[in-house]
């Protein structure tokens, strides 16, 4: 059982080629390649460093297979070796139980951490949700938080904060959430919401949400949900409409806005059998406590200009502008001059058939330079690339693209899909979908992977 699975057809006949700038290829190391079983099998989502640089991150499979149809998946750390060039260690440090134990099960997306080191991510399955898929009852998906032990070596304890039940209040959450400045956490569900019917023939449901999660006033309590926005797609016969299918990774501003991309929706461009191209929007709470949010869609992409179907989360820089992927570019999106006014699309890099698909959030360096993978490519790097675009004013033209690295298969890892992260030292560190040594997964079983220049 996996995820909805997120194909454009004929997308490579729309994609523009331009050529890409060399850049010295950059050191590449495989940290941990999954096996499949126990110890977990494709990445859900990126890692994250504690302080003591180990590295935690998920997988959708592996672990138990008591959560039918499938696996369970796991929270896992990688600690570094002890060393410099030795092996990283893994340690499965929670397996998921699924919804016949009220819990999640398939994490989607990355995680995050607090200050007092605990983890917090979701499940797109799993649950007491009623939720069914091919006649069986999986449940609707979780938010939970992992809490480390009181000592040393002891169990890591799992809490699912909020179990959902497939209706207005969402179905199949997909991560990584965000935290707000006093401890609301706030994510996406790729269905339910009560709005739009047409989103997904396979799933059925609505077209998704845009929700917070509130902590309880008093420890022990329940936290509480609440949709911000529900998504409705665009209308039998309509040109224009709302976006759709909301893809993880939620951004808040320093006002309390949420942004965001949606795959679908938005325009009904034609390869997309009347589902959209996708959207960026911006839900905006109101003014006083408890009142409604309003959603703004800030873009409407069209196939004839800037590609389709975001894929990944938007990052800011410190000028207040919003940079993003598309399945064929990466873009970026200027705030308007007055309040009233439209954001305003410039095309940063358009993808050649070298490298394409990026899926993972961008992230900048100190000299404002952006960083990114592709998961998929030809020649060099069919199996997906890490790569760089080097900043430069918007008059100047497109900005010049790099492979920093293209990965080739078993027993190296391909397919990058999740945001990158930084070290102290400037290494990059992410994961792959498939590749790597684990032979019990079709496709291999992914890694964790390194990258330094």
């Amino acid at each position: 059982m996996t995820h909805k699975a997120r194909v454009s057809p004929g997308l490579l006949l729309f994609i523009l080629a331009l050529a890409t700038t060399a850049s010295a290829e950059w050191n590449e190391k495989v940290l941990y390649s999954f096996q499949g079983g126990t110890d977990g099998s494709i990445p859900a989502g990126g890692v994250i460093f504690d302080k003591a640089g180990n590295l935690y991150g998920l997988t959708i499979y592996g672990g138990s297979t008591a959560c039918p149809p499938g696996w369970c998946g796991t929270f896992y750390q990688l600690s570094p070796p002890p060393q410099k060039g030795g092996n990283w260690t893994e340690t499965v440090l929670y397996v998921f139980k699924g919804h016949n134990q009220n819990d999640g099960s398939s994490p989607s997306g990355g995680l995050i951490a607090d200050d007092a080191g605990n983890f917090y991510g979701v499940t797109g399955y799993g649950g007491s949700g009623p939720c069914v898929l091919f006649g069986t009852a999986t449940g609707c998906g979780t938010v939970f938080e992992l809490s480390p032990p009181a000592q040393k070596g002891g169990a890591w304890t799992e809490t699912v904060l909020y179990n959902f039940h497939g209706g207005n209040d969402g179905d199949l959450p997909t991560g990584p959430l965000v935290f707000d400045k006093v401890g609301n956490l706030y994510g996406a569900t790729e269905f339910g919401g009560g709005k739009g019917a047409t989103c997904d023939v396979f799933y059925g449901g609505n077209c998704g949400t845009a929700f917070e999660l509130s902590p309880p006033k008093t420890k022990g309590g329940k936290w509480t949900e609440n949709v911000l926005h529900s998504f409705a797609g665009i209308a039998s016969g309509k040109q224009y409409g709302d976006g759709a299918v909301p893809n993880g990774g939620l951004l808040l501003d320093s006002k309390g806005a949420i942004y965001g991309t949606t795959y679908i929706g938005g325009d009904n461009c034609p390869h997309n059998s009347g589902q959209g191209c996708g959207t960026v929007f911006e839900v905006r709470p109101t003014s006083g406590k408890g009142g409604a949010w309003t959603e703004n869609i800030l873009h409407r992409f069209e196939i004839s200009e800037d590609e389709a179907n975001p894929a990944a989360g938007m990052t800011f820089d410190g000028k207040g502008y919003l940079y993003g992927t598309t399945a064929g570019t990466v873009f970026r999106l200027a705030p308007p001059p007055m309040k009233s006014g439209h954001w305003k699309e410039t095309i940063l890099h358009t993808f050649n058939q070298d490298e394409y698909d990026p899926k993972g959030t961008l992230i900048f360096d100190a000299s404002d330079n952006l960083y990114g993978t592709a998961e998929y490519g030809s020649n060099g790097t069919r199996y997906g690339s890490v790569f760089k675009l080097r900043a430069r004013n918007i008059s100047e033209g497109p900005w010049n693209l790099g492979v920093l690295y293209g990965f080739a298969g078993s027993p190296d890892g391909a397919y990058p899909a999740a945001a990158l992260i930084f070290n102290k030292h400037g290494s990059l560190f992410s994961t792959t979908q498939g590749g790597g040594t684990g032979t019990s997964c079709s496709g291999y079983c992914g890694t964790v992977f390194e990258v330094w220049p």
